[in-house]
């Protein structure tokens, strides 16, 4: 009962939390696909029962871009249990968000309380703390910018990221949060608002599995729900197949598709996995992402986390390791009786087997004397073959040197004549022109005049009929041009304070000054000059692309999207005025 309870509980809140909104690149970790190693910074609860303590594990993801690039998460962390009721753990991350390059690090504390026999409680809390900065700041300022820009800083900010977990024997419900308490040292004020809290719940069931020889087998079929700020829900399930020498998962997530990976452990200590995230069209992208984790479990193979449903399996191991045990010191004995036969044998070819290594050493001697004569011999043929080598080269460089110094004398020479006779022609061409120019001069001049006088006055009478033309032909096509099109999204006002009349191409509209001046900043970084300003109406900033002076030029810059520099969704502002 309390079963099916928990689930109707998970899906009820799904179904309430779960809302549309415009996508872009989350902020959060996206950690959702972490299972067993480094599933603490899921939800810190899990350092206790599923990241194998004692481990020093490594994971990175790839956010949309292959693996030859630089990861966008990296998470290195060691745990390690401190009795059988608490764990602790300790990390260093970066996280690159698109917009902000996070790096620093992260202390872990979990706490088991057990309420009864089947029901088990557990807290945990992650701390981070870490250095903020733009992910991008290779972009300059524009000095004739007309607005003032704010002032980036790199920040130092402390996050705390409690939660929680409860399991009913194999059933487990677990509720966390990335980012819930959270200080900005630099800004002297909270990080993030209440808004823009990230929580994630995650509902799983355990169930033991026999497959051959693999021990410790299960699956673990999971849904989670994560709330993103100013993203859509997350809904998200997965199966988890695992055995102590190898495991799989198949998972799906409304935000970033369909994720398979694999992994195993070699040695009995040393574990290797790797996921591929394929997206779809309901999907914010359908480029791939990766991932890629590797572990180190520093205690006995026998010390990793069972399943419930395994305690029969391993009393049965018992009784045959202590089966065992008695073969092994029967065994023993039986070789404590052939080392003293051996021994006795030994002792008496001790002698012998003396005489012959002496011999043997003589041997290796002699040989190694006559190696190395003959190694001595050929070291001074070879540095005297080098010398008589050395020797021609330096008396050909000799010869090549006189050689090309005398061609060097005879194209200096040939030069020089072919300079005076250029000067002699030279002469004779400026004298020949300085006459043709006496006698042309005046003509020339009075012909020049006249023609640039017609010329001028037919171009100004050109001038003014086409510009007579094209006014009235802008006058029509800007009145008709001005009429909104049926479902494009435009809003016109008479006049706005500050602002020139024309049409601005609007990018975004943020009710909060941080994200407006991470926004602007982002857009800089890309090559482009936005513009923005402040409206009275609402009191929300509104961040353009450039100002037109008409509707065609706007409609052009929105559909061609923004001449290929912008790739997000735009629309027209007009300013009428007076």
């Amino acid at each position: 009962m309390m079963k099916i309870t928990s689930l109707l509980i998970l899906l009820s809140f799904s179904l309430i939390a779960y809302g549309q909104r415009e996508e872009r690149l989350p902020a959060d970790l996206r950690q959702h696909n972490l299972t067993t190693y480094n599933a603490s910074l899921f939800n810190p609860a899990f350092s206790l029962d599923r990241n194998n303590a004692e481990s020093v594990a490594f994971w990175s993801r790839w956010q949309w871009q292959s693996i030859d690039g630089d990861p966008t998460t990296i998470f290195l962390n060691y745990t390690r249990k401190l009795n059988s009721k608490s764990a602790a753990g300790l990390a260093f991350f970066q996280q690159n968000t698109g917009i902000f390059f996070n790096t620093g690090g992260a202390v872990n504390y979990a706490h088991q309380f057990e309420l009864n026999d089947l029901v088990k409680l557990s807290l945990g809390v992650n701390i981070f703390a870490f250095k903020q900065e733009l992910a991008n700041n290779s972009f300059q300022i524009d000095p004739n910018l007309p607005l003032p820009l704010p002032t980036i800083t790199d920040d130092f900010i402390i996050q705390m990221a409690p939660g929680a977990s409860i399991s009913v024997e194999r059933l487990t419900l677990s509720l966390a949060s990335e980012n819930l308490i959270d200080y900005n040292f630099n800004a002297k004020e909270g990080n993030t608002a209440k808004e823009d809290k990230i929580f994630m719940s995650l509902l799983s069931y355990d169930f033991p599995l026999t497959l051959g020889a693999a021990t410790n087998a299960f699956l673990r079929p999971s849904m989670y729900l994560r709330t993103i700020p100013g993203q859509s829900n997350q809904i998200g399930f997965y199966s988890l197949l695992n055995t102590d020498k190898y495991w799989g998962q198949l998972g799906y997530n409304n935000f970033y598709g369909y994720g398979i990976g694999v992994g195993g452990t070699f040695f009995k200590h040393l574990s290797i996995g790797a996921l591929v995230e394929l997206g779809t069209s309901a999907s914010i992208s359908k480029d791939a992402s990766f991932e890629l984790m590797a572990a180190y479990f520093l205690g006995k193979p026998d010390e990793r986390h069972k399943v419930v449903g395994f305690d029969i399996e391993e009393d049965e191991g018992i009784i045959l390791q202590l089966n065992q045990e008695e073969k092994d010191q029967q065994m023993r004995e039986e070789l404590e009786k052939a080392e003293k036969i051996a021994e006795s044998e030994k002792n008496i070819s001790k002698e012998a087997k003396k005489a012959a290594r002496e011999k043997d050493k003589e041997e290796r001697r002699q040989e190694k004397r006559v190696r190395d004569s003959i190694a001595d011999i050929e070291k001074e043929a070879v540095l005297a073959a080098k010398e008589l080598k050395r020797e021609q080269e330096q008396e050909a460089k000799a010869k090549e040197k006189e050689a090309l110094a005398k061609v060097e004398k005879s194209a200096e020479k040939e030069q020089e004549v072919i300079k005076q006779e250029e000067a002699l022609a030279n002469v004779r061409r400026e004298e020949q022109t300085r006459k043709l120019d006496s006698i042309n001069k005046a003509k020339q001049t009075e012909a020049l005049a006249e023609a640039r006088r017609v010329a001028e006055e037919r171009r100004r009478d050109s001038i003014a009929k086409v510009e007579l033309a094209k006014r009235k032909a802008e006058l029509v096509e800007q009145s008709e041009a001005d009429q909104p099109q049926k479902g494009e999204k435009y809003e016109e006002v008479q006049t706005e304070d500050g602002l020139e009349p024309g049409y601005y191409l609007i990018a975004n509209v943020f009710g909060t000054k941080k994200y407006f001046d991470a926004f602007m900043a982002d857009l800089r970084s890309k090559g482009l000059s936005p513009g923005s300003f402040q409206r009275n109406k609402n009191n929300y900033h509104y961040a353009y692309l450039q100002r037109f002076d008409t509707m065609r030029e706007a409609r052009q810059a929105r559909d061609s999207k923004y001449g290929g520099k912008y790739a997000g969704n735009t629309w027209i502002f007009r300013v009428v005025g007076n």
